[in-house]
């Protein structure tokens, strides 16, 4: 709840600031009267173009990454990201407001370099006392991150003294894991950190993380063994594979200069290379679920006249069954759910048990081959995301049969169950659907969920609409 309102808030003031800041660029601009090319407009053109331009900044914001809910981003990278938002955003306000008024222009030169400084002054200023009300708080304890640490050496001192000189920061160290002998006592002392914050607690040895894991919860773990080889670490992320935890390592110097398709973030200075994000968390969660509310909804009103034709050529063509084919399928956490399709099949074609769907699988109905091919079986699944078993684009969901034979053969398969199963998903429209490998398509799965963010997913939900009219694989 905390992350949401922390969202809401801030591009809340962000559009405050940015709106603010062309009011007084024109309000500058109309006083100071310099040369012959302002032209007032009426109220209503002028309020649209100050929204198109306003909207346009803020989609900058987004794009620099301004609202990532990132901890440790130094104030100079931060005022960085402004300018090339603002700089963005104007450039785009210029031409929206070209093909909106053709030769008479809201903006002129004045009035953009006016309303360049003054927003990036404005929202710099927000942000900073913004910054300083959210710093204590978390020093309060609100919203805190739960750390734990793996290592018990120079690097893990290094970072406990970050976490201990950056309060405000609101990261919690639940304690430190051993990755050499197994703890004898129950806390250490660390030389170097002040009294008061030495001391912390030795969950367990490495052999232990995952249990570690489970019973304390963190948001994060952090790798911290200095000279450790390749090998070891990936048996150390390997350990939280099936864990709903961000997993960071401490770099030495050469994994940092020799490390590829990761990303590096910081700690008041210090690099963490992120092997594994839970990209769908907290505010993610809340933006995701809206989504899906706000596009099945439309879906199913815009073509609930197209469904119910579609119902009633079922009947006609097969009128011994249901309109609608149910099965079970296992969704988020590994918990079963019902799955709504238009029946393909024959009425009792799985009498002899469930089993793939083959290219000229002789028990699709007359009209079940058609429907199959351009997806529209599916669309009653915007049902199951409306009542929250599912969402438009996540990991497609497999029978419990199924989910039981990849889970002992692929590995990381049941990590795809960390987050809801979807209608489509970055597999299927990469052309990983019908008779393709599992392995595979649990890559793409875990690639998504990692890497999750709106514009992905709308990304992936324009594909699919392409993939409908030419995937081969769909039968």
């Amino acid at each position: 709840m905390f992350q949401f309102v922390f969202f809401v808030v801030r591009i809340g003031l962000d559009l405050t600031m940015v709106t603010l800041g062309f009011l007084l660029a024109y309000w500058l601009r109309s006083k100071i009267r310099l040369g012959n090319d302002f032209l007032p407009l009426s109220p209503p053109s002028q309020l649209l173009i100050l929204g198109l331009s306003c909207s346009a900044v803020l989609l900058a914001f987004q794009n620099r990454g301004l609202y990532q809910l990132k901890r440790g981003y130094s104030k100079i990278d931060e005022f960085y990201r402004i300018c090339a938002g603002v700089v963005f955003g104007l450039i785009v306000a210029i031409a929206l407001n070209s093909m909106a008024l053709g030769s008479g222009f809201f903006y002129s030169r004045q009035i953009l370099i006016y309303a360049a400084v003054l927003i990036t002054g404005l929202v710099t200023f927000s942000r900073l006392v913004f910054g300083s009300f959210i710093g204590g708080l978390r020093k309060r304890g609100a919203a805190q991150v739960r750390l734990i640490i793996v290592g018990t050496g120079e690097t893990t001192q290094r970072i406990l003294r970050k976490v201990h000189a950056a309060p405000d920061l609101g990261y919690k160290v639940l304690g430190v894991v051993c990755e050499k002998t197994a703890p004898t006592v129950h806390t250490c002392t660390w030389p170097g950190l002040p009294p008061g914050g030495s001391e912390y607690v030795l969950l367990g040895h490495l052999n232990e993380l995952t249990e570690v894991v489970r019973h304390h919860q963190p948001d994060e773990v952090i790798v911290a063994m200095g000279g450790a080889s390749q090998e070891q670490l990936l048996d150390v992320v390997a350990l939280c594979d099936d864990l709903p935890v961000s997993v960071k390592i401490y770099p030495d110097a050469f994994q940092l200069i020799t490390t590829n398709e990761v990303s590096i973030s910081e700690l008041t200075g210090l690099p963490l290379v992120s092997v594994k994000d839970v990209g769908l968390r907290g505010i993610n969660r809340v933006m995701k679920r809206t989504l899906d509310l706000v596009i099945s909804l439309l879906v199913l009103v815009l073509l609930s006249a197209p469904m119910l034709f579609v119902a009633i050529l079922i009947k006609l063509t097969d009128p011994r069954g249901p309109v609608f084919y149910t099965q079970i399928r296992v969704g988020l956490d590994g918990r079963p759910f019902t799955i709504l399709k238009f029946r393909s099949m024959r009425n009792n074609a799985e009498a002899g048990g469930p089993g793939w769907t083959t290219k000229s699988d002789p028990r699709r109905t007359l009209i079940g081959s058609f429907i199959r091919r351009f997806s529209i079986d599916e669309l009653p699944q915007f049902i199951n995301v409306l009542l929250g078993d599912m969402s438009i684009v996540g990991p497609r969901p497999e029978q419990p049969k199924f989910v039981e034979q990849f889970s002992q053969t692929i590995p990381r398969y049941m990590r795809r169950h960390q987050e809801k199963a979807g209608i489509t998903g970055w597999a299927q429209v990469n052309g990983l659907r019908g008779d393709t490998s599992i392995a595979e398509r649990t890559r793409y799965d875990l690639y998504y969920i990692e890497n999750w963010s709106v514009l992905f997913d709308l990304k992936i939900m324009l594909k699919s609409i392409i993939v409908v009219f030419t995937d081969k694989n769909a039968y």
